[in-house]
């Protein structure tokens, strides 16, 4: 009884620490600092996104990364010349370089403004340039709460057991996402992010060679969509050839991936879970019958996923190099 009660405490602490932190974000925190941020930044994304359509799904990566690990801090971002940052971990290194250089030439964009010289954090610019990555692909445009403070501690360590896997369950997807404040309808939501972007065969070709002694291919995917990734990942092929998530609308920010998954195409494990789990079908059967639905949600989920481990105030700085603290 005494521990349940210390845990209650405990958990009510955090959750009064949170909320907190994020009720000191707002909507125009910049107004009277650096009025024109958004447009700065938007307009270094856009010339980014015209560049390589990678800049879209690599910023959207960046930012989930980012956030789950020591929350929306942009620890994600510094680097060391010895290693052992965040970065460096396995589950970071695939992380493509085109969302690091979105993040930077936004920063720099917004230093150009004398104005706006070393007054917007890293961690903001990464969520003002997720948005517009968004926008850019065809998904929903929606108002991005500022005032984060950039950390100044990325440890290769910190990662462990904090990103979800490609082989979760539902029960382990929920936990994880319930970890950082997010319910079972926002990780739906936030796993839509998988309409843009790629992923290496190494990731999943288990599944359409060795799934099991009896069943080579997993059964819950489709069989000519496992015939047509056999051919893009051949056995020996280099595992970190790229495949797209989205076998539909790969460039297009939609709710596809979950049509997708209502014919047994989710790449991933923890994609096609969230059809055959029972308890999370009916939501995935909304989504796909509802673009607005799916945009609705996502920008409530990514929302809160923009709240997680916020530093404000004193609680971190604003970087001058968003790749090296001060």
């Amino acid at each position: 009884m005494v521990n349940q009660r210390i845990t209650l405490l405990s958990s009510l602490f955090l959750s009064l620490l949170l909320t907190t932190a994020y009720a000191q974000l707002t909507q125009d925190f910049y107004k009277n600092i650096c009025p024109d941020v958004e447009s700065l930044v938007r307009s270094a994304v856009t010339q980014k996104f015209q560049q390589t359509f990678v800049t879209a799904p690599a910023t959207l990566r960046l930012f989930f990364h980012d956030c789950f690990v020591r929350g929306c801090d942009a620890s994600v971002l510094l680097a060391n010349p010895i290693g052992r940052v965040e970065k460096d971990h396995p589950d970071d290194i695939s992380l493509a370089g085109d969302g690091f250089d979105t993040v930077i030439k936004a920063k720099a964009a917004v230093d150009s403004d004398p104005q706006c010289t070393n007054k917007v954090s890293c961690a903001d610019i990464l969520a003002l340039a997720t948005r517009d990555v968004i926008v850019l692909t065809g998904g929903p445009s929606y108002s991005v709460e500022l005032g984060r403070r950039d950390g100044r501690i990325s440890t290769i360590a910190s990662v462990q057991h904090r990103l979800p896997h490609p082989d979760f369950s539902l029960d382990q997807l929920n936990t994880m996402f319930g970890s950082n404040g997010l319910n079972q309808t926002d990780m739906i939501a936030l796993s839509g992010a998988h309409t843009i972007g790629f992923s290496h065969c190494g990731k999943f070709s288990k599944r359409i060679y060795n799934f099991s002694p009896r069943n080579p291919i997993d059964p819950t995917l489709n069989v000519q969509y496992a015939l047509q990734l056999r051919q893009s990942c051949p056995v020996n092929v280099d595992p970190r050839i790229a495949i797209n998530m989205d076998p539909t609308t790969p460039q297009t920010f939609d709710n596809s991936y979950f049509q997708n998954l209502q014919q047994g195409k989710g790449l991933f494990i923890s994609d096609q879970a969230l059809f055959t789990d029972t308890r999370s079908r009916t939501t995935v059967n909304q989504f796909a019958s509802s673009n607005a639905a799916f945009n609705q949600a996502f920008v409530s989920a990514i929302t809160k996923l923009g709240r997680v481990g916020v530093k404000t105030g004193n609680l971190g700085e604003i970087r001058r190099d968003c790749t090296a603290v001060n």
